[in-house]
Formats: structure tokens, sequence, C-alpha cells
């Protein structure tokens, strides 16, 4: 007997009628906060380096540049009273972190969960897919498996379990999204971004400078989104579309930013001309994405860009010839959070929602239609998600 439908009619019916688009957003962090002023003083006292003084003003001198205020970590000094070897540089330790991180990764990302969960408000049975994304720890079943059951989300969720992807994934995690939420008719994607610094906190070294600047920099956070096409009208809230979605290595940057998971944990390695290769590169990035909607004026348009450091900002900023303005809440999320590696761009995405309702904007970009997001990380890999923003028709 003949089918009564073409492959065509088939595929049609099982993909959205529109793009992609941001529903809900959530974030968590660990109580414990650090603040960045003392940070030198209490981390070489907890790794036993206060011996050396030289090294800890070079520590306090990048700590002043960081532009970071505070930083939460679920690290504590009486953890590592308890496993010395993970104060130490070299001192193997990696199944202590593991332990850690298996429990705690999936528990603050289902706390950002819970938080998206509830700001979207429909029942949470209707999550279709779910990608988890995190560098810290690895195990099987992962952590995707872990926060389907802390949620109660259906077992049969379609999961996406990403390790090891590093800063840029921020990014990845809304790529794919975007193709899972138009390719699948009626689909809500629920995002995790779970990060915890117990995967590459380690003492100093005299010889490792690079290291101690990931000990400056990296913070502990988790964020989660919620993407779906074709929102339901008078039901869900839309806050940002997205529009286009690229991913790119940058030429000339082997061995830019590594990350190696050994015995001592997770190694981070990054060399002094990552800034010069973003921003070397980032008007061409710009240019491809926007091109085809006809925009070129980059202070035209709102910037959620995953913030390295002040360095890599600041010759962004130059660069595209962009002002401050632009990237303030970046700026922001750095100064109050540390770089939170993949979980970093969302907790921006929610900064910039939540200021335009604060001023009064007429959009969730501030104002502004049309906004990028960057996710920069090792390889040197690019991600670049071209958003429209939503306008505002509710408080949040």
């Amino acid at each position: 007997m003949a089918a009564k439908v073409t492959v065509e009619e088939v595929r049609k019916a099982q993909r959205a009628d529109g793009p992609a688009t941001v529903l809900a957003i959530g974030t968590a962090t660990p109580t414990n906060c650090v603040y960045q002023e003392d940070y030198a003083d209490y981390y070489f006292r907890v790794t036993r380096s206060e011996h050396l003084t030289d090294l800890k003003e070079k520590f306090k001198r990048i700590c002043r540049k960081s532009m970071i205020k505070k930083r939460y970590m679920h690290l504590t000094e009486d953890i590592l009273q308890k496993h010395p070897n993970m104060a130490s540089y070299s001192e193997p330790s990696l199944n202590v972190r593991q332990d850690i991180l298996v429990e705690e990764v999936p528990k603050l990302g289902a706390a950002a969960a819970e938080k998206a969960l509830k700001e979207w408000g429909l029942p949470r049975s209707q999550i279709t897919h779910i990608i988890f994304c995190t560098t810290s720890g690895v195990e099987m079943p992962g952590a995707d498996s872990r926060v389907i059951k802390l949620l109660g989300l259906s077992p049969s969720v379609k999961r996406v379990m990403l390790y090891h992807q590093g800063c840029f994934a921020g990014g990845t995690v809304l790529r794919i999204a975007k193709d899972l939420a138009e390719n699948n008719r009626g689909a809500r994607v629920l995002i995790v971004c779970s990060e915890i610094t117990v995967v590459t906190f380690r003492g100093p070294s005299e010889d490792h400078l690079d290291s101690l600047v990931g000990q400056v920099l990296f913070g502990d956070g988790a964020s989660s989104v919620i993407v779906g096409a074709d929102p339901n009208e008078g039901v869900e809230r839309p806050l940002f579309q997205m529009v286009s979605a690229a991913e790119t290595i940058l030429p000339n940057s082997d061995g830019a930013i590594e990350g190696h998971l050994k015995e001592v944990g997770l190694t981070f390695h990054l060399q002094e001309r990552v800034p010069d290769l973003i921003s070397a590169n980032i008007e061409r990035l710009l240019e491809e994405s926007f091109k085809p909607l006809g925009i070129s004026d980059w202070n035209s348009i709102f910037w959620v860009a995953h913030p390295g450091g002040p360095a890599i900002l600041n010759m962004v900023e130059a660069k595209a010839g962009i002002d401050k303005e632009r990237l303030r809440a970046t700026r922001h999320v750095l100064s109050e959070y540390g770089n939170m590696s993949s979980a970093c761009v969302l907790f921006i995405l929610d900064e910039m929602r939540k200021s335009s309702v604060k001023d009064g904007r007429s959009t969730t970009g501030d104002g502004m239609d049309w906004g990028v997001l960057f996710g920069f990380g090792p390889g040197l890999t690019v991600e670049t998600i071209v958003l429209h923003s939503v306008p505002i028709t509710y408080a949040a």
C-alpha cells in the first residue's frame, strides 16, 4: 500500500515555522564568595606558598589588573585542609577533585535550571531536550543524566552532553539548541552550563605564570536557558531570537589556549597573543555574520561577549571601534563573578535583559534590535550568534 504523504511533507511537518527563541534564563552560584582584593593573601596562605614573596607580589598585580571585584567558589579552606594535594602545583589529586565535581556540578546546574523553569512557567514535562555543558569533571552516566533526575524531568528527554569544551561553549550550546528547536516542531530545549573551579585550582609555580592568570580569573557559576521556536503567545515570554550561528577556529592560533586533564587536575595554558588573535579577527567575524542584514555599524548592535579578561575586551573595543557602553554588561559580569567559562555569556545575556527592563528600554537588547553573542575559547575557537531582541511587554 502506497504512503499517503511524501518525505518532504513529513519533513515540513516536523520543522518549526519560526526561529529559535530564548524563552527564559536562570543563573546560580555557590554561596562561598571570595573578594579579589583579599585573594592573594588567601591563595598564598592556603597553598602554603607565603615564602614566595616576589611571586605573591606579581599575583597581587595580576589581581589588581583583572577588573574583578569578587568571585564565587565551591572550594573552601576547609576542603583544602582535608585534601592538601589540591593546594599543590604538581601533586596528584584528580580522584579527589572528581569525587567533588561529580556531585556538585549537577547540583549547581540544577539550581540555575530551576530558576529558568520557574520563569518559563510551563510544566517541566514539556521539556523535550537537554544540553548539559561543563569543563569540570567527566563521568558516565553524565551530569546530564543526574540533572534530569534532580529536576524530575521525563526519562525520555533527548540528551546532549558536552564535556571539556572550555569558554567558547556558551555559544556552542545555543547553536545546538537553535538546530534542535527549529528542526523539531514543538521542542523545548533546556540548556545547562555548570562550571566549578575545583578542577583547575592549584598552587603557584614560578615557572608557569599562565597558571597564575587562571587562578585570578576563573570563578564558579551555572546558567540555564530554555529555547524553543514558535512561542506560545500569551503563555511564553520570548526574549531573544537566534537568527544565525557560526563557529570557527582562528588561523595561526594553535596552542594559544589549551587545557590538559592530568593527575594534578585540569591544567590551563594561555599565551599572551590571545587578545591580539581575537581582536585581529573580530571585524571579519562581524562582517561575515551581519553583511546579509546590511549592518556595518558595530555601535548600532548590542554585545554579549565572553569576558576572557580585560585585555581581550579592551582590544576588541579598539579594533571594532565600539564605545564602552557596548561591553557594559560583559564588564559587569566579569567584575561580579569572574570568568565562569561556558556559563559566562548566559549570565551576560541575563544581565542584558534585566538592565533593559530596569532602564525602561523598549527591547531586551538595551533598546537595540540586533545584537551579537561571542564565545572565545580553546582552539582558538570563536562562536558567533546573531541575536534579534524582542520588544519588552512585561516586567521581569
